[in-house]
Formats: structure tokens, C-alpha cells, sequence
């Protein structure tokens, strides 16, 4: 199992987190923003019409109204990536990667418009009676690539477990335990049950849900990230400088933040902007094929809010509540995960500029530096380590004030470790200390630093439970209209049961393999699904420019009457 998951890791590395693939989709939407004449920005008022039922037609086909699908397409997107993927994309490229994820954004408005028109148009009626769309159906039925559909449908299931269910409700599961000490078992029981009540009775239960969940968990948020933003108001102008200035010069050292240059803040802000809004993968496409309306112009209209309100004003709001509270530079006491920790050889100073310049370049992987990962022995009295020829970093930063401990009890430890390649091999010693935190942690510290005091963490818990929620809530319908499109409406129940199950069981069990399935699935989802786009570009053009000419026949006869 261990040689499946690296195999999966490796498997991504060339995927997902291979350098190119950022510019694909980047090149896909600046492609269609400049070949659409920036439909982000001139219909961007009109989308807002659209929305709210302005011209909504009596009998129009489908099952949603363009509210209740854009709140279900939100809520599959508004989901941990807000909280932690922006804490997350900060820690590691500085200020700047906020700007990227704007810049992400901005472009992936036009690629949403694009794929959610397309999606939208080649729908089809499933045999009881609701609709069904996405990547998979334009696919098949325009471009005639029955294969690529079913490897893009096949994809979407595994992606609706690793992406919308699994990780959800283990963070959930771990974000309620800490903050409340609840047991994970208790919180997934009492999820899957409720999860269940709403997915089991279709997609008109699911927009009920999803189109009063995203405003209450938006508002619940935004109240205390405005709690922390006014009461760091002075922070709020500098913050904005930083974000802007060091787009062009990298982030420079700050406190414990060790610096981060320009090409590592535009990979961190524009993979974790494409991790929020799913600009391009194919999932929201699904949940807008479901709306009423004849014109497929008219729902790809309202999928623009989608990047603008999930990116550029949610994403944002966490951005300033992290840099203005100033926590994303500061140590705190941590447990050192081996994912974060890296035990290097030779001994490097914080305090000394040439040590800060050194790891300053090996953990932006610049060439021009020495350091190696150590190999050898730390011996350890009473949770202590006698010096040696290494320094521990942790989290991207030096750690302080480390102890060593081991078992439940968190004895003091005495004894030999064995470090290779930078790591301990002895998994039974828990290592603790100073460094910078990240993802929900961060997001987290930055919250009690407003009016609401420690308060501000609970706000954090109770958003991260809503926000994991619906996400679970978004991506079982996309798995279930891709189980409609592979086996038929027959094969929808056993989903929906397999889904809550695995729901409960991810509460408390260990998901990192899948996770590392779906980042490949993701992937699969998103190339196909970026070629078929391009394919159909010229029939894009002529559908929104037909979409123009009958409103604007329409408008004329309305004004005329």
C-alpha cells in the first residue's frame, strides 16, 4: 500500500504539481478571456441579473432555479480551501501569493463561463425525469470521444470521495475534537445521518439545503473576519502594500518567515486559487447543467460570480485577516509533523544573515546552496538534545525551544535517534516546539486576534464545519450525475449509500491515500476537460453571440409592448 501511495505521489508530482501545469489552465482562461473580448467584466452586471430571477422564463426546463445552482456549485467550492488553502499558499510564497490567486481567478471567471455554457447546452433528461450535464456530456454527444467521457466520469466519482467526502469530514472530525473535544466517531455518526437526509432525496434537496447553508456559513465567517480586520484596521493598508509590492520583488524575511521569491509565490497563490475555485476541472459544470433555462448562455452568465465570490472576496477576507492580525510570520508551539520537518546537516543561526540566506534558497529551491539533509545520531537527555553538527527546521522555519517525548503520557525522552535522509526513523517519539504554523492552524491564531478574543477560534471550527460540509453536500451530487451518465439512474441509490458511509468511516480513519488518488483524479478531470473547451471555442463564440441577438429581440419586443 505504502509503494501504491508513492507511486500516486510520483504520479502527481508530474500532473498536478508539475511547474506546467499551472500555466495550462492559466493559458486556457487568458486564452478565452481575450478571445471572448473579457466576458468577466461585460457581462459581469448582467450575470448579477441573471441571478437574481430577472429573466427567469415560466416552464423553462431543468430542476434548480440559477440561485439555487449557483449556491450548490458554491458550496462545493467554498469549502476548506478558503480557510486553509489561503493560509496555506501565504505560509509558503508571502503576500504575494494572495495576488496570484486574484490574478487566478479573475481568469478563471472566463473558463467557468466557458465550461458551465457548454455543460449547460448539451444536458440531457435522465429516465426519471431530472437533468443531467457536464464535461462528459458535451464529450460524448459534440465531440464524439465516448472514451474521454467515461475516463472524465470515472474520475469525477473517485474525485467526489478524495476531494468532497473523505478529506471533508476528517477535517471536520479533527476541527471539532480540538476545539471542542468531541470524539471523531461522534461528529461523523451525527454527519453521515444528517448527510444522508439531505443527499438521499435528490438534487431538489440538495438546492433546498445548499441555497440556505452558503449564505448562513458565508455570513457566520465574514462576521468574525471583519471582527479582526477592524480591530487591525491599522494593518489593513500595509497589508494590501505587501501584497501588491512584493508581487514584483518576492517576499522579503520578516519575523520568522525565512522570504519567498516571485516564482515560488505565483506557484503557491495560483495552485491554491485553482484548488479553491475549480476554474477549469469540470465539477461545478454538473450542478449548473440542473438549472431552469433555456439559454445555456444565461446559466454560464451566472457561473462568473463563482471565482469572483469565492477567490476574490472570500479568499481575500482570510488573506487580510492573516496578514493584518500578523500571525503568518510568528512562531507558536507546534507538534512536528514529519511532512514539515526537515533535520538538516550542519549548524545554521537564525540570527545570522548568510544562515537566513542559505535556507532561504534550499526551501525556495534556488540554486547556490549547501545545505544537505543530515544523516546520523541525535542523542537526547530528559526531552533534550545535545548539540551536534545539525539544526532542526520545521514548517519552513528554524524551530526553538524543541523537546522530545514519547507515548501518550508525553514522557521526557531519553535516548539515541536515528536520523535518515532528514528524518527520524523512530515514529514512537513526538517532537515538539517553536515554528510557524499553517493551513486551518493559522487561519485559526489569526482569528483571536479581533474583538472576539479566543472566541475567534470557535468561529473558525464552526465555519470549517459548514464550509467541509457543504462542499460533501456539492460533490455527491457531481458523483452521483456521473454514476447517472457511466451505469444509469439505477446505479445513483448504491452511491448515495456507498458515499455516506465512507463519510462516517473518513471520521476517524486515516484518508491520506485517498487524497493522493483524488489529486491524480483532479487532474484527469481537468486536461479533458480543458481540451474539449478549446475544441469547441469557435461554437463557444456563436453560441454567446446568438445568445445576444435573441436577447436583444426579446428586450426590443418587451419595449415595444
Amino acid at each position: 500500500m505504502e509503494s501504491f501511495h508513492n507511486f500516486l505521489k510520483l504520479l502527481d508530482s508530474n500532473l498536478g504539481g508539475a511547474g506546467w501545469f499551472p500555466y495550462v489552465l492559466l493559458g486556457v482562461g487568458l486564452f478565452f478571456t481575450i478571445y471572448l473580448k473579457f466576458p468577466q467584466i461585460r457581462y459581469f452586471k448582467h450575470a448579477w441579473k441573471v441571478v437574481t430571477g430577472k429573466y427567469d422564463k415560466k416552464g423553462a426546463p431543468g430542476d434548480t432555479t440559477h440561485f439555487q445552482s449557483l449556491s450548490t456549485a458554491l458550496s462545493g467550492t467554498v469549502g476548506t480551501g478558503n480557510i486553509s488553502g489561503v493560509a496555506f499558499a501565504i505560509f509558503l510564497g508571502g503576500p504575494a501569493a494572495l495576488f496570484w490567486m486574484w490574478a487566478t481567478a479573475f481568469l478563471g471567471m472566463t473558463t467557468k463561463f466557458v465550461e458551465v455554457t457548454l455543460s449547460h447546452k448539451y444536458r440531457v433528461k435522465t429516465e426519471d425525469g431530472t437533468m443531467a450535464g457536464g464535461p462528459m456530456y458535451y464529450m460524448d454527444r459534440r465531440l464524439n470521444m465516448k472514451w474521454l467521457a467515461i475516463g472524465f466520469a470515472i474520475a469525477t466519482v473517485i474525485s467526489s470521495f478524495g476531494t468532497g467526502n473523505l478529506p471533508q469530514i476528517n477535517s471536520i472530525a479533527s476541527s471539532m475534537q480540538e476545539s471542542f473535544g468531541l470524539e471523531p466517531m461522534i461528529t461523523g455518526g451525527v454527519l453521515a445521518v444528517m448527510l444522508g437526509l439531505v443527499i438521499l432525496g435528490g438534487i431538489h434537496r440538495i438546492a433546498a439545503v445548499t441555497s440556505r447553508i452558503v449564505p448562513l456559513m458565508a455570513g457566520v465567517y465574514l462576521i468574525g473576519a471583519f471582527g479582526v480586520i477592524f480591530y487591525n484596521i491599522g494593518n489593513i493598508g500595509p497589508a494590501f502594500a505587501s501584497v501588491i509590492g512584493d508581487v514584483f520583488s518576492g517576499s522579503a524575511a520578516t519575523g520568522g518567515f525565512l522570504g519567498a521569491t516571485i516564482a515560488y509565490a505565483f506557484n503557491r497563490g495560483v495552485n491554491r486559487g485553482l484548488f479553491s475555485n475549480e476554474a477549469g476541472q469540470g465539477s461545478a459544470p454538473i450542478a449548473h447543467a440542473a438549472a431552469k433555462a433555456d439559454e445555456p448562455v444565461s446559466e454560464g452568465m451566472v457561473s462568473i460570480l463563482e471565482p469572483f465570490i469565492d477567490t476574490i472576496i472570500i479568499c481575500t477576507i482570510t488573506g487580510l485577516v492573516i496578514l493584518s492580525s500578523g500571525v503568518w510570520n510568528e512562531k507558536f508551539d507546534n507538534v512536528f509533523q514529519k511532512a514539515d520537518m526537515a533535520i538538516v546537516a550542519g549548524k545554521y543561526v537564525e540570527s545570522n544573515e548568510a544562515d537566513r540566506q542559505q535556507m532561504f534558497k534550499y526551501l525556495n529551491h534556488v540554486d547556490g546552496h549547501n545545505v544537505e539533509l543530515y544523516n546520523g545520531d541525535i542523542k537526547v537527555v530528559e526531552g533534550k538534545a545535545l548539540a551536534g553538527n545539525y539544526t532542526i527546521m520545521h514548517a519552513h522555519s528554524f524551530a526553538e525551544d524543541v523537546r522530545f517525548s514519547i507515548g501518550e503520557a508525553e514522557d521526557a525522552y531519553s535516548g539515541t535517534l536515528k536520523i535518515v535522509d532528514g528524518l527520524p526513523v523512530k515514529d514512537t517519539v513526538i517532537i515538539t516546539g517553536k515554528s510557524l504554523i499553517h493551513s486551518a492552524a493559522l487561519t485559526t491564531k489569526a482569528f483571536t486576534r479581533g474583538f472576539f478574543g479566543d472566541f475567534g477560534q470557535y468561529i473558525v471550527s464552526i465555519g470549517l464545519l459548514l464550509f467541509a460540509f457543504s462542499t460533501a453536500i456539492a460533490w455527491s451530487y457531481y458523483g452521483d450525475r456521473a454514476m447517472t451518465y457511466l451505469l444509469g439512474a439505477r446505479s445513483v441509490m448504491p452511491y448515495r449509500v456507498i458515499y455516506v458511509a465512507g463519510f462516517f468511516w473518513a471520521s476517524f480513519s486515516d484518508t491520506t491515500l485517498v487524497w493522493a488518488l483524488a489529486s491524480v483524479a483532479i487532474v484527469v478531470m481537468t486536461l479533458p476537460n480543458l481540451f474539449g473547451i478549446l475544441m469547441l471555442r469557435k461554437e463557444m463564440k456563436q453560441t454567446v453571440a446568438d445568445y445576444w441577438t435573441d436577447f436583444n429581440k426579446e428586450h426590443q419586443q418587451e419595449t415595444q409592448k
